[in-house]
């Protein structure tokens, strides 16, 4: 499971004191104003930034952080993540899962034959959309009820029933 999840990416600076635009990509943005620390993935290592101010402007999240003051010390951190432990992430409501802990979860059909293994999630208007490796090419499966019938996260197991049409070429 993974221990850390992306709750923004630095978009800019903004002004000369070390503050930065940050786009959220969270699903509850309001969450910037109780987050006490993130950490800044730098590619090579991940810096624990504690947040010092939160401001809202336009879609972005303005960030000041605590012992950075100057333009020069934040620049080169523009499109890095930010990040949050699991234990600061969202909390989970009952029967809710985060959707990194599914990936790479195995795939059966109801009959228990295994179909594959999911590769990748699509965020689209209506509903989600599994990606699963399925014989050599990818299988794209609506995360609707009629379709995904379970979610084991435990077991890292997914059962569903493939709808006519979709192993269509």
């Amino acid at each position: 499971m993974e221990e850390f999840f992306r709750v923004g990416v630095i978009a800019n600076t903004h002004g000369i004191r070390g503050e930065v635009k940050v786009f959220p990509t969270t699903d509850d943005v309001k969450r910037f104003e109780w987050l006490k620390d993130v950490y800044l993935d730098t590619g090579r290592e991940k810096i624990k930034l504690e947040v010092a101010k939160v401001r809202f402007f336009k879609k972005l999240v303005i960030v000041k952080f605590k012992g950075i003051d100057d333009i020069n010390d934040i620049e080169k951190y523009k499109g890095k993540d930010l990040l949050v432990t699991r234990e600061d992430a969202v909390p989970l409501e009952e029967d809710e899962y985060y959707l990194s802990d599914i990936m790479g979860a195995d795939v059966f059909t109801e009959g228990g034959k295994p179909f594959g293994v999911l590769t990748d999630i699509l965020e689209t208007g209506a509903n989600l959309v599994y990606v699963v490796e399925h014989e050599g090419r990818e299988v794209l499966l609506p995360a609707i009820p009629d379709c995904v019938k379970d979610i084991n996260v435990g077991e890292h197991k997914i059962i569903v029933d493939i709808l006519p049409g979709l192993l269509d070429l």
